[in-house]
């Protein structure tokens, strides 16, 4: 299976539960008779709308014709959704040390067209080397086994792969300078890091920019976040806000129009990606 198909099936699942939930308000049905024609709660139809949990046919199956869907094409094609929907990613075999708010985001990461971040505390994962990443996993979980902080860091590494894949994503990153003052790990892992940076920032499908110190307050004075874009049309572009037990998903137009506004700003105001590179030559030569 490559990283592509289980990644879709995430993306997969969302749209097959935007589909049911349409379905059900066209017929003025509440989650809890659809509940109940399913012999489950109205908490799991939210839970199935949101593409959240897997899908089982026959559930599927007395949706349908709860909805009235008597099409076979139809329902054919939303099984079969269904059934791609819960192919398993890889990075299911990472279950021991990935929160389960985590694992949609990757499958979400992985499906993307478009990626745009903006990250204050240090360089974001898809663009860490190993050393750096192993510093931050280490700093962030005081007296956790060896084992575990590896296993954390091989699956930081493998998410990597997907700027590098054959249908990789536009991938438009804005660090705070702060991320690069920050250190992590020794003065040569700090260098190794501002090395990657300039040997990724010359990829076609990324785009680098630092918010310099010397810009003063900027629109990203909310914190960190993340956009994704996705090829399908239904579904609509989504924000993540990482917590620190717990992520946000906010998927609603005004919500993700003021993202929006922001990464535009934020874009707009950094230096370009020439003298962005500029500045990480710069840093490295006074590390």
């Amino acid at each position: 299976m490559s990283a592509g198909e289980s990644s879709g099936s995430v993306v997969r699942r969302i749209l097959l539960g935007s589909q049911l939930r349409r379905l059900r308000e066209s017929r003025g049905i509440t989650r809890e008779a659809a509940g109940y024609s399913i012999r489950a709660s109205e908490s799991k139809i939210s839970r199935m709308e949101l593409g959240r949990v897997s899908f089982k046919a026959r559930d599927i199956e007395d949706l349908l014709t709860l909805y009235g869907v008597a099409d076979e094409a139809e329902r054919e094609s939303l099984l079969g959704l269904a059934r791609e929907a819960n192919v398993a990613g890889w990075w299911h075999s990472y279950g021991d040390v990935l929160p389960g708010w985590f694992q949609t985001y990757i499958g979400l990461e992985g499906a993307a067209s478009l990626i745009r971040i903006y990250e204050v505390q240090f360089v974001h994962g898809l663009l860490q080397t190993e050393a750096y990443a192993h510093a931050v996993v280490s700093r962030g979980m005081r007296g956790a086994p060896e084992a575990e902080i590896e296993r954390r860091v091989a699956l930081r590494l493998e998410r990597q792969k997907v700027l590098v894949s054959e249908r990789a994503p536009d991938f438009h990153a804005v660090l705070d300078e702060a991320a690069l003052h920050r250190p992590y790990g020794s003065r040569e892992v700090m260098r190794s890091q501002l090395r990657h940076l300039l040997e990724m920032s010359e990829h076609s499908n990324i785009s680098l920019q630092v918010m310099p110190f010397s810009f003063g307050g900027h629109a990203g004075e909310s914190g960190a976040f993340t956009m994704l874009r996705f090829p399908e049309s239904d579904l609509s572009d989504i924000i993540f806000l990482e917590q620190l037990t717990s992520a946000l998903y906010l998927d609603k137009a005004e919500d993700v129009q003021q993202y929006e506004k922001a990464m535009v700003r934020l874009r707009a105001d950094s230096p370009g990606e020439g003298e962005t590179r500029d500045l990480l030559h710069r840093l490295l030569q006074q590390s």
